[in-house]
């Protein structure tokens, strides 16, 4: 802030009172306030909460303002104001950036460390200032009297600073608990005398290092468990596909627990928790949030609306659930007669047809003038007509033969061209056909896809499952739900995690399931062959689990800084390893050999059918004209006949 900005907030609070007039020698906290912050490289905001008279507050401000040897060319934005709530900054963004300065000797002081609560530990730094105490034992009683009752805990950043004769300069501590049921602890953080700069005493000044041996203090944890027999199962292995999730994170946090030196009681519920119709919160977060737990033992999708409620600390499982299915038959999503060859050479066959055609008409025109000419009219010679050749021409292309054919020589060069030609396109076609009948479709992509499709689909009976299903707002999910879960009668398919996976071996049905547990049945029960052609696709709209813990909890960096070393030290990842099953490969080469069905065949029987269709309908169009054509000779004649007469 500028000088004249922080006169323009000197003048309004002269006017706004006056407070106690405190002694010149406050300034002297000004150079290790300074010192202190350039050590911890904190903050980009300062805000001076005192009682001080106007004189007092505009020395400390230009002291604090002016830049010099010890603070380098930091600048800091400071404002001074009077001691009572309606000042202190609340609802903003930034409040990690801000540092709080307060004086014990004001009145006003105790009465804001008690009305700010949980921002004495939470975001805000504060440094609080003595500034008559002489002797270090009346300063520390005076700090301990403070804050007896007073949350300040172990993620705290409360920097306590007095003026010791004994020192000839300054004492730095800070003060926090471990819990509200224990001592308050006062620790020596430095000291700055009159003529040397800051001396740290700590090894490192971040507090959530050293305040990490939490000494035994029990924190209470909810695990979720929807099986009862799940209890007497936690670490032995036993049925590793049930409950999987919630047995990776008991033994991680044991080990979180072991970091910190602390206790962990565990309380088993049903569910993760879900918003009711009173808006209150069931299950693992309602514990949290009704502050019946600590820890979320169990970790949990990461959506929108449980952000307000708790918090977040690290990612333990990366496992995600979707719907897995066997790649249909390549003849369920397409139609095999038409994909052996590219578009440009089904161009080419038509247009060789077409070509072909136009060449015998003109080279059996000539023929059949020379035969006429001769009085030779074979009815085997095929006549000068496009039809005619045509059908010929596409006989061929079918493999077929034809009643007539062409007698002269230029017309049987070019037959045998055409039927060299198609001998190796009809070998061509017939190879790749087989391999289609045998390949899997991919096709199947989406959701949307997985809608349109002929599979039929299945999910988990889990409790997150069926709330997701039914609490979905997207319309491609509401339409999965409604027309592939949901059935006509009401009953939902909603099953067993064997049942599921069985159906899924079965083929044409995709199976909603965590994919780490559901590959662990699938490994026992699929058939090396039946393991190849495994798609995914995923349904939640949701990210990997995460662990979670109490909204604005006191152990935060504590647990978080926890979660990481046992990730960074790989224990993470071994008992992720041990409990969770990765998509199994596709060692058998898919090599059974597929049957070909009547879905293979259905494009070629349905062109016979409406072969037969059209071949009926043209005899019977043949039929209406020859009896039209007859009538009309008869009616002819009849009036020859009748004219003669």
């Amino acid at each position: 802030m500028k000088p004249s900005v922080g006169l323009k907030v000197l003048f309004l609070g002269l006017i706004l009172g006056y407070g106690i007039v405190c002694s010149s020698e406050i300034v002297e906290f000004v150079q290790p306030i300074k010192s202190l912050l350039n050590y911890l490289n904190i903050p980009l905001r300062v805000q001076i909460m005192i009682c001080w008279n106007f004189d007092v507050r505009l020395e400390f401000y230009r002291r604090f303002s002016q830049l010099d040897g010890h603070n380098g060319s930091r600048n800091y934005q400071a404002s001074i104001s009077d001691a009572n709530l309606m000042n202190f900054p609340n609802g903003i963004l930034e409040e990690h950036q801000y540092l709080i300065i307060v004086d014990l000797n004001c009145n006003q002081t105790q009465r804001l460390l008690f009305e700010v609560g949980s921002k004495l530990t939470h975001r805000f730094k504060w440094i609080v200032l003595d500034s008559v105490s002489q002797l270090e034992r009346d300063s520390d009683e005076l700090i301990l009297e403070t804050f007896k009752n007073l949350e300040v805990m172990p993620s705290s950043e409360v920097y306590c600073l007095a003026k010791i004769e004994e020192y000839s300069g300054t004492v730095i501590k800070q003060v926090y608990r471990k819990s509200m049921e224990q001592e308050l602890i006062l620790e020596l953080f430095g000291f700055c005398t009159n003529t040397t700069s800051l001396n740290v005493t700590r090894s490192s000044h971040i507090s959530s290092i050293r305040r990490r041996n939490l000494e035994g203090l029990k924190l209470r944890a909810s695990l979720v468990l929807t099986h009862n027999d799940s209890t007497n199962h936690l670490t032995d292995g036993l049925d590793r596909h049930i409950d999987t999730l919630s047995k990776v994170n008991y033994v991680l946090t044991t080990q979180l627990a072991d970091f910190i030196n602390g206790d962990i009681e565990f309380k088993f519920v049903k569910s993760w928790g879900y918003m009711n119709n009173e808006s209150k919160w069931s299950g693992m977060i309602g514990d949290l949030v009704d502050n019946r737990s600590d820890i979320g033992a169990s970790a949990l999708f990461f959506t929108a609306d449980r952000i307000k409620f708790i918090e977040y600390i690290a990612m333990p499982t990366p496992t995600r659930s979707k719907f897995v299915f066997r790649s249909p038959k390549l003849s369920y999503t397409d139609n095999v007669f038409l994909l052996p060859f590219d578009t440009r050479v089904w161009h080419a066959v038509i247009a060789l047809i077409v070509v072909t055609s136009v060449a015998l008409v003109f080279s059996t025109w000539s023929e059949f003038k020379i035969k006429q000419n001769e009085g030779n009219t074979d009815p085997g010679v095929l006549h000068p007509s496009a039809l005619d050749a045509f059908i010929l021409v596409f006989g061929a292309t079918c493999q077929q033969g034809s009643a007539v054919s062409p007698r002269s020589m230029t017309s049987r060069i070019i037959m045998f061209i055409v039927f060299l030609m198609l001998m190796f396109l009809y070998t061509s076609y017939s190879a790749n056909i087989v391999a289609l009948l045998q390949s899997p479709s991919r096709k199947i992509q989406t959701l949307n896809d997985l809608l349109k499709s002929r599979l039929k689909l299945g999910a988990d009976d889990t409790i997150f499952n069926r709330y997701y299903f039914t609490h979905t707002s997207d319309p491609v999910r509401q339409q999965i739900y409604q027309q592939k879960i949901l059935n006509k009668d009401g009953s939902e398919n909603f099953m067993t995690l064997e049942e599921g996976v069985e159906l899924l071996r079965e083929g044409l049905f995709a199976f909603h399931m965590e994919i780490g547990v559901g590959y662990k049945v699938v490994s026992e029960t699929f058939r090396e062959d039946e393991k190849c052609a495994l798609q995914e696709i995923q349904y939640l709209q949701v990210i990997d689990p995460w662990y979670a813990i109490q909204k604005n909890s006191s152990y935060k960096e504590l647990l978080k800084i926890g979660m990481m070393r046992i990730h960074e030290h790989g224990l993470q990842e071994r008992e992720n390893a041990i409990l969770y099953t990765k998509k199994p490969k596709c060692t058998g080469g898919g090599g059974k050999f597929i049957t070909a069905s009547l879905v293979d065949t259905k494009p070629a029987i349905l062109t016979l059918l409406w072969g037969y269709l059209f071949a009926l309908a043209a005899i019977f169009f043949e039929i209406l004209v020859f009896r039209q054509l007859m009538r009309y000779r008869n009616y002819a004649m009849d009036n020859m006949d009748s004219a003669n007469n």
